[in-house]
């Protein structure tokens, strides 16, 4: 197939230039890649809607963290693992099995009788999931080796992200009330299906045409990821609540033992799973290291501005949720103009400066928020946030792939996702540990100078904040015990507010150090390219 022309002897429409198949194929099978993207990113959203009533009918509190951690700890494990097979075998093979693998999961998840059950079927959706992160997102390079026509079709991709974000947690409500918990594991049939079906019918298997002999797993670097990131998470879990003990200690200590010797062990294994000249790469480094400070921002925002609204401000879900949705759309809404402003200015560095910029302005925003501010100013907040996202997420994707080149283009796009997921691992750990010291601390000071310590533990969880019915039955019980109790729970938002200030602010450090962090991206140029260099069957 050539590339120069539009339209071959037989008449039949040939490829543009910058991309590997005509406009129509492309398209199909780019909405093959998008509903494997809304797939992944509409599980993550509506799951955690659907929790607390999950637990409420299979009981096991104890296991409910690790509803989200089983599927976290397999996904970040398989992404490099795929990302790296993606590259030498090609990637259509291993999206077809990755949605496969991902469905019968998700219907293994809706049929679970117990928590324990629904953690391993969430372990193996994690897998699933992650062969779609480590092969999906690098289909696009291979579909549109042009950078400047890349920026324009990854605007589907952050579309369906943003779509899903956008009506995920609003769908797992719904889905819940009406049909139960298990429908919100069974709605991803239908859209993995119709994946599947776009995916086996449109997207081409392109292959590297200079590889040979086999590729054998690093599976030794792979257990070594797991029990790094395995002793992390659980640190990332336990450290609010158990603050530096034995375990928690202990736990990072055998996390940092684990990359250690992955470390060394990349060094001597001819084919690691962690090839270590891209680190080592003055193009890719700070790319990798501003995905982890984008994910520490991300994830900080996502989980604490709803509990900064709900709980510190006292609106109810459907409020709170409308105060948010900005940031998310706005994230598909900084993609669209990134895409039309980054390939008309000289230097597309700059647009990284913008979002950590946008971030940081976000983070601040949230540290000066309050229940009396505008509705209209607390949706510009968030609409910065969303934006800056917008302006980092896709640029550090075509970036890395623009400096790895062709036979690192998988592996070097799977690590910026798994980066992403450590640094918002990270910034979980930190803001969540901040956050709850300070506001236990509030709550105990002022419970302390009520004489109500008692009611400590009670109150020291913000969900009470929330839970309208646990409120009232408190309210009851303080009145009865003499107390005023509605003071003692405003004074308790308070808290929170105060805590979750501290948490922002900490988001905002690390925001403006992605800024100055920035100048370290070699300057890159978005180089046009012309012909299709994979081979297709």
């Amino acid at each position: 197939m050539t590339s120069e022309s539009r339209e071959g002897q037989d008449g039949t429409a040939l490829a543009k230039p910058g991309q590997v198949l005509p406009f129509r194929e492309s398209l199909m099978a780019m909405l093959g890649i998008a509903f494997v993207v809304m797939l992944v990113a509409l599980d993550q959203t509506v799951v955690g809607t659907a929790l607390p009533t999950v637990v409420a009918e299979l009981q096991g509190f104890e296991f409910y963290a690790w509803v989200a951690t089983a599927y976290l700890l397999t996904s970040v494990i398989t992404v490099p693992i795929f990302g790296r097979l993606g590259d030498d075998y090609g990637r259509k093979p291993f999206v077809l099995a990755s949605i496969i693998v991902f469905i019968a999961a998700s219907a293994l998840c809706g049929m679970a009788n117990s928590m324990q059950f629904l953690v391993v079927a969430r372990a193996l959706q994690g897998i699933g999931g992650g062969m779609l992160v480590g092969t999906a997102f690098a289909c696009i390079p291979d579909l549109f080796p042009d950078p400047h026509v890349r920026l324009r079709w990854q605007v589907m991709m952050s579309t369906a992200f943003g779509l899903a974000n956008a009506v995920g947690p609003s769908l797992g409500g719904v889905l819940t009330e009406w049909y139960g918990w298990r429908a919100v594991f069974y709605v991803n049939l239908p859209v993995g299906l119709l994946g599947l079906w776009f995916a086996w019918r449109y997207l081409p298997h392109l292959r590297p045409q200079a590889r040979t002999g086999s590729t054998r797993v690093d599976w030794f670097g792979a257990f070594l990821i797991a029990a790094g990131l395995g002793t992390m998470q659980l640190s990332v879990e336990w450290l609010p609540e158990r603050g530096l003990d034995l375990v928690t200690v202990g736990l990072l200590v055998l996390s940092i033992a684990s990359f250690v010797s992955l470390w060394r062990w990349s060094l001597r294994c001819p084919n690691p799973i962690l090839p270590l000249e891209m680190f080592r790469n003055p193009g890719l480094a700070p790319l990798f290291l501003l995905a982890v400070l984008s994910g520490f921002v991300m994830f900080s925002l996502l989980l604490y501005a709803p509990l900064l609204f709900q709980g510190g401000f006292g609106y109810s879900p459907k409020e709170a949720g409308l105060v948010i949705t900005p940031m998310v759309v706005c994230i598909t809404v900084g993609s669209i103009v990134n895409g039309r402003i980054i390939t008309r200015i000289p230097l597309p560095n700059s647009m990284l400066y913008a979002g950590f910029a946008l971030l940081a302005l976000a983070c601040l925003g949230l540290t000066q928020a309050t229940r009396g501010m505008d509705h209209h100013l607390l949706l510009g907040i968030m609409l910065l946030g969303g934006l800056g996202l917008g302006f980092i997420m896709p640029n550090l994707t075509v970036f890395a792939q623009q400096t790895a080149g062709r036979a690192q283009l998988g592996i070097s796009t799977a690590m910026l996702q798994s980066l992403r997921m450590v640094g918002g691992m990270i910034g979980t750990a930190l803001v969540g540990t901040l956050v709850t010291r300070s506001y236990t601390g509030g709550v105990e000071r002022a419970l302390n100078s009520a004489g109500a310590l008692d009611w400590a533990t009670r109150m020291s969880d913000p969900q009470i904040l929330i839970d309208r019915a646990a409120q009232g039955a408190l309210l009851t019980q303080l009145q009865q015990a003499g107390h005023n109790g509605a003071l003692l729970l405003e004074q308790a938002r308070l808290s929170l507010v105060g805590a979750i200030h501290l948490g922002m602010a900490l988001a905002a450090v690390i925001a403006i150090i992605g800024i100055w962090r920035s100048r370290r991206v070699p300057p890159v140029k978005l180089v046009r390219v012309h012909e299709p260099v994979m081979a297709a069957d």
